[in-house]
């Protein structure tokens, strides 16, 4: 994808301009392994990036490798992740991922073959992986350039302060949707930007 038709597009939307031109945004390589970035995206929730570093770093200590396997995973006991700083509730979440991708064969998945809402459909069966959780690995992990992580706090934060929306509840969801709808098919980059936003130091 050329990040300069992707800027061109999202320009003319007039909020998004100013702040396109603003930001630079890190490249990012596309991360096959899903299964990975979903367990390290577990690990994360809730905890800052040093934090969950320290934590991933403690596991692929314990198992000997920097890319654990679902067999991996539930090797371990509970007690084994709890003693690196796992909550029992993600470790059972961990195990549930690991579990889920045995049972369904997943490891062999051509991803780049199946549409967001399917990887949507497939992986949210798993107890512990939201909406949100996926939406971060199709951004961030598999590149897909049209996600709209309308639930995320620091979006919605942010789409309400720019855009100066006043709904809430559905209304606030349906408003969201209708502002993104611009930003097709780039709605990943656009959010994006929007994250990256909160750190401008506006002085016009």
């Amino acid at each position: 994808m050329d990040i300069e038709v992707i800027k061109g597009h999202l320009k003319q939307d007039s909020v998004l301009q100013p702040i396109v031109e603003k930001i630079v945004l890190p490249p990012l390589i596309v991360q096959q392994n899903v299964f990975k970035e979903l367990t390290e995206s577990i690990i994360s929730q809730q905890l800052s990036v040093k934090v969950a570093a320290i934590i991933t770093q403690r596991l692929h200590d314990l198992l000997g490798t920097v890319d654990p396997s679902p067999e991996d995973i539930l090797r371990l006991s509970t007690e084994e992740k709890r003693a690196i700083g796992l909550s029992y509730q993600k470790a059972g979440y961990m195990d549930n991922i690991a579990g889920f991708w045995i049972e369904n064969s997943l490891a062999s998945t051509s991803w780049q073959s199946m549409s967001d809402d399917e990887i949507l459909s497939l992986l949210t069966q798993i107890k512990g992986v939201g909406k949100w959780t996926v939406e971060m690995v199709l951004i961030f992990s598999l590149l897909r350039p049209n996600v709209f992580p309308y639930d995320d706090l620091g979006i919605k934060q942010q789409v309400i302060k720019l855009y100066g929306l006043e709904s809430t509840g559905k209304q606030l969801i349906k408003d969201m949707n209708e502002v993104a709808e611009r930003w097709k098919p780039y709605r990943s980059f656009a959010s994006r930007y929007i994250w990256k936003s909160k750190d401008l130091a506006w002085k016009d």
